[in-house]
């Protein structure tokens, strides 16, 4: 992207993951819109960080306002050395930083219309509500989008006003769906049945297209038509009557309508609000919280401040400033009733300033600043309120008073406010474990930073992440610079947050969480803490964290992102279910022989693609590698082959024998034979064949044609040095065989073409007899009969070890962001290749490397509404909070826009005998006696059936059976007497490290009336 926004390149290594979720055209849309944010305090920054990491043309920051300590507590890039300078003169130099493309301007004069008239879009922070009022209407009269976002302690406020006539262009940013089509009726209206391989997931009021329809040609060529869902597989379209008889086949497609919305003045709309409820539990609140904003700034007018800390005073004159207010509404607006205690509850923090709240209404914002310039996603319709009062002492519990909470001219001032001093205190000796430094880490590190946590004598948070940052991180771990590009993730953001708080007890690691780090992460470092909170982007490293937290028994923040979309779940040691409790389903995989011969979606040719790649450029030479590794290193590599199941021994050595002798290429001309000989054989050979096992017009035993459904007859293609997609095959595919072997490459596609003049391709005719399989039950079920006579001879033809004692492989690991190192070159090219065979529409080098390289979407937005919520959590984690409905699990989609929250779920309850447990619970057994003699495995069953009345059946550690019922004679024999842990390190072949002070044991147990009973695990200690 060009600076000031003139049309040019987007740059996708910037914007890489955020292009995933708004898309090329939304973005340039982006690009010329000059943004003004008014009030720097930390909800104003947080909007112009999300803005600015966004990638808008200008933003413009305005504030009259200088800094004070109570800014401190959220507005991250004020530090105490810029007490009483302009707030918004201090935050440009910062948030330039963000984005070298987006120009950021500071502006401290007065918000004229003169001034006003240059920007597209305006944001209010706060703001008086008779300036609000003033600017609203004249953006509404000139088509100026126009925002209020408002913060006030645990509420928060936002309006959205984007004119008459609003376009959207894109309702949820979903992919538009599609469906084979397996019949459609003549009829008014015409009924059209899908392939009932899976729910075609269309609604009514969609608009769909349809292609490749045989016979009711009409509909190939008719207009996006609107149709009514009839059922998973079904829906009806227009009338039919008059179209042609349907014959077979067809795709249709959902298609994308432009959206016409109407927005009510900001006058308009206080009168008669149109509120999105955020909460369904708290679903009265909103109306109240609106009344009660408006009579704030009346309260603000009348004595220059609001309502003080936990002052009952001034909560009784907000209550009756709200009772007067109400008395005078419009019938529409008017309550029937005030809920009095949520009143002096929001008088008690309003002059509070908390940076979660500001993260979350500061995320949601910006997204609304986003969808304003460039018609993505639906709007906001046109007030939301959110609060999170819950998180307040509860009415039997001890209240607060103002001195606990009146401000003391620290930068902590904003927070003491709502919670008091003795919970700042609490904040700060915290021990925490910080998993990730990614997008969710950088925005968790910010907010731990305003809030205090671990910033005081015995606090201390140790974070840890094993990546380095990349040029595409930038757009959105907004910790990191371009100069910080290579370095390690988890010191870089340390040492940021430690900019933005000096007194954080911060420590970075570099260790990749698991097994192998136990030593680090032991029972010493686990017991000290007081939390964990995950920010990982995979799910094996979050469930062995939740298995950690269950083992340790601690509180565990567990948060993700998908695009718009994004989650918290929160889990409490004894309360609630664990983060493993519930699984998402897997993800659905493609067959295999859809894979191998039938693809009819260009996920399954982008898949394939992908298989090329491990299947050329790194598997073989990994397993060469092994081979030829000196003896006394890795001998067992023909003994490990020849153990594989099926035809896999014949198929990896028939693969290294290619490598080491058939295809083993002496110079870069080799390397284009060999690419130039392979795409024959993939994209014209193989076709061929198929073609000759299944004829174009072949049919099934029932009568129906074998290429119709989801089957796609292909045709074979003709190599042409003039098609460029042919050349960037060869081209990459030579480059990437040259790499396995440490051959120089070249990108000389003149002098490739040279050298394809030479090629002799082999002519090839298709066999009789070569078994295609058609489905995957087909597959395995055919028993591949394994050639041993080639076998043998491979094993004695495959060169010596000796004659291969400086030769060696380069195996290839698949990197999608290097633009230069031939990988997506290579995927597009033989994936759109495939897709021509089979006439299935190619895809772009962008949607292509979002398949091929399984990224996840993401933009600021949602990471930083997220992590708000996620730190609203961790609140109630130190207020010691113990009801269930106290916590809050989230989830929000900020494109549709729509947010739930549900309290947590109980962590599910068992019982054996009359002992009631949960996940939480356990067996604890003390394993070594005070005179140092250890538990033997007869003693370690006696104690169970003579403590607990359980006969166990099955005892296992890990992996490793110990004990079974079942157990043969002798062998119970030899072990029933040795120390358990003798029995742990013979059956599992592992040492016990020196750090382990404690076992896990599973059991299997009967009760006395030998019925199975389930119970909870063993810790059992032995040091």
């Amino acid at each position: 992207m060009a600076k000031n926004g003139n049309e040019a390149q987007i740059d996708e290594g910037l914007y890489s993951r955020q292009l995933y979720v708004l898309g090329h055209e939304a973005m340039k849309r982006m690009q010329d819109a000059n943004i003004l944010i008014s009030g720097m305090r930390g909800l104003g920054l947080e909007i112009a960080k999300n803005v600015i990491l966004g990638g808008v043309k200008t933003v413009t920051i305005h504030d009259q306002q200088v800094a004070r300590w109570v800014d401190l507590s959220s507005q991250f890039y004020l530090r105490e050395a810029d007490l009483s300078k302009n707030r918004a003169e201090v935050s440009q130099l910062r948030l330039a930083e963000l984005n070298t493309y987006v120009p950021v301007t500071a502006y401290t004069g007065d918000l004229t219309e003169d001034y006003l008239q240059q920007f597209q879009v305006v944001v209010l922070t706060d703001s008086t509500l008779e300036e609000q009022l003033r600017i609203g209407e004249y953006c509404h009269c000139k088509g100026i989008k126009f925002i209020v976002a408002d913060t006030k302690g645990l509420c928060g406020q936002l309006f959205c006003d984007f004119g008459d006539e609003m376009i959207v262009f894109d309702t949820n940013g979903e992919q538009p769906l599609s469906a084979m089509i397996s019949m459609i009726t003549k009829d008014n209206p015409g009924v059209v049945t899908c392939l009932d391989e899976a729910r075609h997931g269309f609604e009514t009021g969609d608009f769909v297209t349809f292609t490749e329809i045989q016979g009711m040609q009409e509909l190939n060529k008719c207009d996006p038509v609107e149709i009514k869902v009839l059922g998973p597989y079904t829906f009806s379209v227009c009338s039919t009557t008059g179209f042609s008889d349907y014959v077979r086949g067809g795709i249709v497609t959902q298609v994308k309508m432009a959206k016409k919305l109407k927005f009510k003045s900001l006058k308009d709309s206080l009168e008669s609000p149109d509120i999105l409820t955020t909460d369904f539990a708290k679903f009265a609140q909103p109306p109240q919280m609106h009344l009660c904003f408006q009579a704030m700034h009346e309260f603000m007018k009348k004595n220059s401040y609001l309502p003080r800390p936990w002052h009952q005073g001034d909560a009784d004159e907000l209550l009756n400033v709200c009772k007067g207010l109400n008395e005078k509404a419009t019938p529409c607006q008017h309550l029937e009733q005030l809920d009095e205690a949520l009143i002096r509850k929001m008088s008690y923090v309003a002059a509070g300033d908390l940076a979660p709240i500001n993260a979350f209404i500061g995320g949601v914002a910006a997204q609304e600043v986003m969808k304003s310039c460039t018609g993505k996603f639906t709007p906001i319709m046109q007030w939301l309120y959110f609060d999170s009062l819950e998180t307040l002492p509860e009415e039997n519990e001890p209240q607060l008073t103002h001195e606990d909470c009146a401000f003391r001219n620290s930068r902590y001032d904003g927070q003491v406010a709502v919670f008091g001093a003795a919970m700042q205190e609490r904040l700060s000796k915290l021990k925490y474990f910080l998993v990730g430094a990614g997008a969710i880490g950088c925005e968790l590190l910010k907010n731990f930073a305003m809030i205090g946590l671990a910033c005081g004598e015995g606090g201390m948070l140790t974070v840890t992440d094993m990546d380095t940052i990349e040029k595409s991180n930038l757009n959105r771990q907004f910790l990191f610079r371009p100069w910080d590009v290579t370095k390690m993730k988890s010191e870089t953001a340390a040492a940021a947050v430690k900019q933005m708080n000096p007194n954080m007890r911060v420590t970075a690691h570099q260790n990749r969480v698991g097994p192998d780090t136990e030593r680090i992460y032991d029972d010493d470092f686990f017991e000290a803490l007081d939390g964990v909170t995950n920010a990982l982007d995979n799910v094996d490293a979050r469930m062995y964290m939740d298995r950690r937290c269950v083992y340790y028994r601690k509180p565990l923040l567990e948060s993700g992102t998908l695009g718009t979309k994004g989650n918290v779940q929160v889990v409490i040691p004894f309360l609630t279910e664990s983060y493993s409790s519930s699984q998402d389903p897997p993800e659905k995989s493609i067959p295999i022989c859809t894979l191998k011969n039938f693809p009819n979606a260009i996920e399954h040719t982008l898949q394939w693609a992908r298989d090329e790649f491990e299947g050329l450029f790194k598997q073989p030479a990994e397993n060469v590698n092994q081979y030829i590794q000196p003896l006394g290193r890795d001998t067992k590599f023909m003994e490990r082959t020849l153990k594989l199941p099926g035809a896999q021994p014949l198929e990896v050595l028939e693969a290294a024998f290619k490598s080491l002798v058939t295809e083993c290429p002496k110079c870069w001309e080799d390397c284009v034979t060999w690419a130039r000989n392979h795409w024959q054989m993939q994209y014209n050979n193989n076709i061929r064949q198929l073609l000759h096992n299944f004829p174009p017009d072949q049919v099934t035993t029932s009568g129906t044609p074998f290429w119709s459904g989801p089957k796609r007859c292909p045709h074979p293609l003709e190599f042409d040095t003039h098609n460029s997609l042919h050349m960037d095959y060869v081209l990459a595919a030579a480059n990437l065989f040259a790499k396995t072997y440490g051959i120089r490459g070249s990108r000389d596609a003149g002098q490739v073409v040279e050298v394809l003049k030479g090629v002799k391709v082999p002519v090839f005719t298709p066999r009789s007899g070569v078994k295609i399989h058609v489905s995957d039950q087909e597959f395995q079920n055919s028993n591949a009969s394994v050639d041993d006579s080639r076998l043998e001879e491979l094993k004695t033809t495959l060169p010596s070890l000796e004659a291969l004692s400086t030769f060696r492989m380069f195996p290839i690991e698949f990197e999608k962001d290097d633009d230069t190192n031939f990988h997506m070159d290579f995927i597009v090219a033989a994936s759109n290749l495939r897709a021509e065979n089979y006439d299935i529409p190619p895809a772009d080098r962008h949607k292509s490397k979002l398949i091929a390289g399984k990224i996840i979407p993401a933009i600021a937005t949602t990471t930083a509404a997220v992590v708000g919520l996620v730190c609203l959590e961790l609140y109630k984690i130190a207020l010691g909070k113990t009801k269930l409905e106290s916590f809050k699990n989230g989830f929000l989609n900020l494109a549709l826009p729509f947010f739930g929250f549900s309290e947590p779920i109980a962590a599910p309850k068992h019982t054996y005998y009359d002992k009631e447990w949960t996940l939480w619970d356990r067996f604890e057994v003390t394993g070594v006696k005070p005179s140092g003699e250890e538990m033997t495995l007869k003693q370690f069953l006696d104690y169970f059936k003579n403590e607990h009345k359980l006969e166990i059946t099955m005892l296992s550690q890990g992996v490793s059976m110990l004990y079974s019922f079942f157990m043969p004679a002798a062998k119970l024999k030899e072990r029933i007497e040795q120390p358990m842990t003798e029995i742990v390190t013979k059956v599992s072949k592992k040492k016990i490290g020196k750090h382990v002070k404690a076992l896990v044991f599973e059991l299997c147990c009967n009760d006395e009336s030998d019925e199975d009973v389930e119970v909870p695990y063993v810790r059992y200690t032995m040091r």
